[in-house]
């Protein structure tokens, strides 16, 4: 995988755009104002459902095309559409929200911005997730298809999406009427930019791309007393470790060792003193899959494993763990249908060459965009990768991504000139492989 994606980086770099034609020479022209966009929402980002500013200023954006633009879906989500004759619908989509992450950069438009979230935790804000490539991008392929009308027939449904980063984002548009309100789509296509590609190759996963994310919380009861006298108490320390040791068996002896799973303890809290034997525990889990079976497996396996080492540990019917799915922070798992993946793989290949577009491995993060999919199985769906790592960067660590800052690093700083314009030139031939008349 390394080596394919330094051959693709070597190759771009020594080669000339692999279309030089009119969609690649009008992005060209379009990118200085592309890139004032992008400096001006790095530098002024906003967190989860607070992204007002955001949204009014793309909506502007899309009404200066002509698209009929409707804000507040979601509560500040955008939707801007354009009907352009008969033909199929296209849904295309870029996430709003920044993350509650300190800049440290360095860069001259870097990110001053605090704000609290909902929580009431106030912190530094910066789009450490690339969300400001991807609405650059966004409105870069708004420009471009409004510009492009006589080229295709059909119509475009282009969507700000906010609150990404929580998992509540598409649930949130979806609840508020997406597809009873605005033209139903047939096809939906997104992008995220990538800290383990170099920048300007596409990659792209068959079937699965992204993962089932769930929270799980776990209240491990005990019965407290002095730590010099263990036998009179239940001791819910000692509880927990047995769990956090019997929940590993979930991946490696009930999971098919072919279907990926992860189970991962991120967080573990219990007791304020040496010889003072707690009362409960508080465990926080992360779990990851792909299939709705393999969810069910874990989730349960979870329960169940709970239950027995309390019973296994003596632990009264009162004691017993409460075991909590957090389901408003569920993100489902993200699909690329065969379709419309076969043929947008295809059409990028023959736009930028085999090279920069590649086929990568699917990964355990989460993407809500998934949900659009899930809403109607019958729409396709495709999202893909645009490497975002500066090639000189790459080149020094050899292509080994785990050497470079990753997404939600406050360092991440992608090459977003290469992001954008390679994003905007892919998204336009997607959007024209649904949509094009010809």
């Amino acid at each position: 995988m390394i080596r394919h994606l330094m051959a693709a980086a070597a190759a771009w770099a020594m080669a000339a755009p692999a279309h030089a034609d009119a969609l690649a020479d009008a992005v060209t022209a379009d990118m200085p104002s592309l890139l004032e966009l992008y400096r001006h929402l790095h530098a002024n980002p906003e967190l989860s459902f607070q992204e007002t500013e955001t949204a009014q200023k793309l909506a502007a954006e899309a009404r200066a095309l002509g698209f009929e633009v409707t804000t507040g879906v979601g509560k500040t989500g955008v939707v801007a559409v354009m009907r352009n004759g008969p033909g199929p619908v296209l849904l295309i989509r870029a996430d709003m929200d920044a993350l509650p992450v300190t800049e440290q950069t360095g860069l001259p438009f870097a990110s001053k911005k605090r704000a609290t979230n909902a929580a009431g935790v106030e912190s530094g804000v910066m789009h450490a997730c690339g969300h400001d490539t991807h609405m650059s991008a966004w409105v870069g392929t708004a420009r471009r298809l409004a510009a492009m009308k006589d080229q295709w027939s059909g119509t475009l449904v282009m969507i700000l999406q906010p609150a990404e980063e929580i998992g509540a984002g598409s649930r949130a548009m979806l609840a508020d009427g997406l597809y009873s309100r605005f033209p139903k789509p047939t096809h939906a296509i997104a992008f995220h930019d990538s800290a383990n590609m170099p920048a300007g190759v596409i990659g792209y996963s068959a079937g699965y791309a992204l993962a089932n994310v769930d929270s799980v919380d776990i209240l491990v009861k005990g019965i407290g007393g002095h730590g010099a006298y263990p036998h009179t108490t239940r001791d819910p320390v000692v509880l927990a470790s047995r769990i956090v040791s019997a929940l590993q068996t979930l991946v490696s002896r009930e999971t098919n060792p072919l279907d990926p799973a992860v189970v991962t303890v991120g967080s573990i809290h219990g007791g304020a003193k040496h010889n003072i034997i707690p009362d409960e525990v508080r465990l926080q889990l992360t779990v990851r899959s792909y299939t709705d079976a393999t969810r069910r497996l874990l989730l349960d396996g979870i329960r169940r494993i709970a239950r027995g080492e309390a019973i296994s540990a003596g632990m009264p019917d009162d004691r017993m763990p409460e075991v909590h799915v957090q389901e408003d922070e569920n993100t489902p798992a993200t699909f690329n249908t065969e379709k419309l993946t076969a043929d947008t793989a295809e059409r990028l290949t023959q736009r930028f060459g085999a090279e920069r577009v590649v086929r990568t491995p699917s990964v355990m993060g989460g993407e809500d965009f998934g949900r659009y999919h899930l809403a109607d199985k019958s729409i396709e769906s495709f999202i893909f990768w645009v490497g975002g790592v500066p090639r000189d960067r790459w080149e020094a660590v050899g292509g080994d991504a785990s050497r470079l800052p990753s997404l939600h690093s406050p360092f991440w700083a992608p090459d977003a000139a290469s992001v954008i314009s390679t994003a905007t030139e892919a998204m336009v031939t997607a959007a024209l492989g649904v949509l094009g008349k010809s």
